[in-house]
């Protein structure tokens, strides 16, 4: 994910100290209950819509926020899926460490052009609907764990959230 301005200038002051960073990870689906997906430019793998909360956002605005930058859908969430984090502190190629809170929404795209998905900033190079029968063989290993999550929400009847699950790392 593209760093925030906010995370670069508090890395100025405290330089690759850990940071604890609240992100949210979006599930959307289209109206063939069709999962969107982006293949990263950083790891060339699927993964489920995901970036870090600003300063003063929302989670749920965050999530879709995200979602419309990242590829140019619109829409709404729908519900809490889990609050998740990541077992521990995730050291980057150039030192930076940091450890993830994670909210995971489910939502619907709102809007008719949704079918015509595409890269909306430099962070993927594809983007796409999967049946979620049919899901890239290339998909990270985190959206693997968030998928299992996400049918474990639907199976107890999507009634409240799950918490206290960790998920292997943030970027993966």
């Amino acid at each position: 994910m593209a760093t925030p301005q906010f995370i670069l200038d508090l890395r100025t002051r405290i330089g690759h100290d850990p940071l604890w960073l609240m992100g949210v990870t979006a599930c959307i689906v289209n109206s063939k209950n069709e999962l969107l997906l982006a293949k990263r430019a950083d790891t060339d793998q699927w993964a489920l819509i995901y970036g870090i909360i600003e300063p003063g956002e929302e989670a749920a605005d965050c999530a879709v926020r995200e979602t419309l930058e990242e590829t140019c859908v619109p829409c709404t969430i729908d519900a809490l899926v889990a609050l998740t984090s990541s077992p521990r502190m995730i050291t980057y190629a150039n030192g930076d460490q940091a450890q993830y809170m994670d909210h995971m929404f489910i939502g619907h795209a709102t809007d008719a052009q949704a079918a015509l998905a595409q890269v909306g900033d430099g962070e993927n190079t594809a983007v796409g609907w999967f049946a979620q029968d049919a899901l890239p063989d290339n998909l990270a290993q985190s959206t693997r764990e968030r998928l299992q999550l996400l049918d474990q929400w639907r199976a107890q009847g999507s009634t409240s959230a799950i918490f206290g699950t960790t998920i292997t790392q943030a970027s993966s």
